[in-house]
């Protein structure tokens, strides 16, 4: 297994650590779209060594050059790829840059606002991020990608929530989310019913516990759970988190938190997305 990760560079540039893909291996739904939520933070839209690095590790595992998404007005970025031999079609969606201002505008906007696009109410910086770059997926999906057997959508953080949102306009063979807010009230998440997803949450990862449990907002669906120690439990007990988390924050004090270069709480630490690849990737 990939060894833990506390440290601020696998949270804050999630993209300079190399990809787990490899040519001499098949992977699952799951496991592309965990690995493809990460790579969305190359940023292939402004940096050709960036893209070319993005182009020859999709290529690694059988898809083609990958298509980018960008609206410079909401920092809302995405990269589509296409593999012809099964004709799987892939979107991942980038999730919140601590550089990025419009980033964290987008994160603070958490009025709710209508989803005529299925139904309920979601998150308002959400739906706005999501719509900006729509129309260009729109025109990717209906050309390139036409002819695509199966749909797989993803994203962390924030690429997690948009996501989710695109998830209720087309339907996916699998949504993967890594560290995933609450999108909307119970209304929209009923809207996913049907919808095969994958909502993995990494032990006290802290992004997962916001916007809180209410009335207004409410996970899409339950818990895949990376336990501490990496191994993962499907739909777990409340006390069998609450007690995990609370040693993993303990251990966490003593083990990582005043090493240099360390993320300060586990809270924090267990969002980075190498911390939950780690736990689907031998």
């Amino acid at each position: 297994m990939i060894d833990f990760d506390p440290s601020r560079s696998a949270l804050y540039t999630p993209e300079q650590r190399g990809t787990v893909f490899s040519a001499s291996q098949a992977y699952s739904i799951v496991q592309l779209g965990l690995e493809a939520s990460r790579l969305a933070y190359l940023r292939a839209e402004v940096s050709a060594s960036q893209r070319q690095t993005l182009s020859q590790v999709l290529g690694v595992i059988g898809f083609g050059a990958p298509r980018m998404f960008s609206d410079p007005q909401t920092n809302t970025q995405a990269f589509g790829a296409f593999r012809r031999a099964d004709r799987t079609a892939l979107l991942a969606f980038r999730g919140t840059q601590p550089d990025e201002v419009g980033d964290l505008g987008t994160d603070l906007q958490a009025d709710m606002v209508p989803w005529p696009e299925a139904a309920g109410r979601v998150h308002a910086g959400f739906a706005t991020a999501f719509r900006a770059i729509r129309p260009a997926l729109v025109e990717w999906l209906d050309s390139e990608c036409a002819e695509r057997s199966e749909l797989i959508l993803s994203g962390h953080s924030l690429g997690a929530a948009l996501a989710t949102l695109a998830a209720t306009v087309w339907q996916p063979a699998q949504l993967v989310t890594l560290g995933s807010p609450r999108v909307g009230n119970p209304e929209f998440a009923a809207a996913l019913v049907g919808v095969p997803v994958t909502r993995v949450v990494n032990c006290c990862d802290a992004v997962t516990q916001i916007p809180p449990e209410s009335p207004w907002y409410t996970h899409v669906a339950p818990m895949t759970y990376v336990r501490s120690n990496g191994t993962v439990v499907l739909h777990p007990e409340g006390s069998e988190v609450l007690g995990d988390r609370l040693e993993a924050r303990a251990r966490y004090l003593v083990q990582h938190a005043w090493r240099a270069g360390a993320v300060l709480v586990r809270d924090l630490a267990d969002h980075a997305p190498i911390n939950y690849v780690r736990a689907f990737f031998p």
